[in-house]
């Protein structure tokens, strides 16, 4: 059995399994926004019902070392520490926004809400397009698979990388309140954002 210790909103919570995966109406919404093709999943596990065309295969292939040049992109990333590898979220979170800059990658992901951590603000803020937070105040993961009815601990959003705001809009409007980013990047501090969409 895999434990899984990560912090979150000042707790430390122990997981007994690493094998969350996205519910259903999830993999739907993003099965919509990319136009019902989904090609690299980095982060996927062998209960996922994520099925793109390419997927890397936790722990058996570290997507954080792959390649991550697909032209869109779901990332359910480990919301726990790798002490093996060094790793945490902000790398997920890092090759999502690398993954957009450099290649033109369309990416979702869903990940804890965090806004004050660093991590946040290197790789969302500024960087990502468009945010939902989601209504789901615990979410329900698939656990190995089933729907065993465990709310996740934190709140989480779905972050997305690129220009087809309108169609993320559209499709997770029902799921959370939605924030256009892309008003926010074009304004300097100091002046007030006129054309700032929030959607509730």
């Amino acid at each position: 059995m895999v434990v899984d210790v990560f912090m979150t909103a000042g707790r430390t919570v122990n997981s007994q399994s690493v094998d969350w995966c996205t519910p259903p109406k999830y993999v739907n919404a993003v099965r919509k926004v990319f136009n019902g093709n989904i090609t690299l999943d980095p982060c996927s596990n062998k209960w996922s019902i994520v099925n793109a065309e390419m997927e890397y295969m936790l722990p058996y292939k570290d997507g954080l070392k792959e390649s991550w040049n697909y032209p869109t992109i779901y990332v359910n990333p480990p919301y726990g520490a790798n002490k093996e590898n060094k790793t945490t979220i902000k790398h997920w979170l890092y090759k999502c926004a690398h993954a957009h800059k450099n290649y033109g990658s369309e990416v979702l992901a869903l990940v804890p809400v965090a806004t004050n951590t660093r991590h946040w603000k290197d790789y969302v803020w500024g960087r990502a397009t468009a945010i939902c937070f989601l209504y789901d105040t615990r979410l329900r993961f698939l656990v190995e698979g089933k729907d065993e009815g465990k709310g996740a601990p934190m709140s989480c959003a779905m972050i997305y990388w690129n220009k087809n705001v309108d169609t993320f809009h559209d499709v997770f409007i029902q799921y959370g309140a939605v924030i256009d980013l892309i008003s926010l990047q074009k304004k300097t501090i100091g002046d007030k954002p006129k054309h700032l969409r929030l959607f509730f």
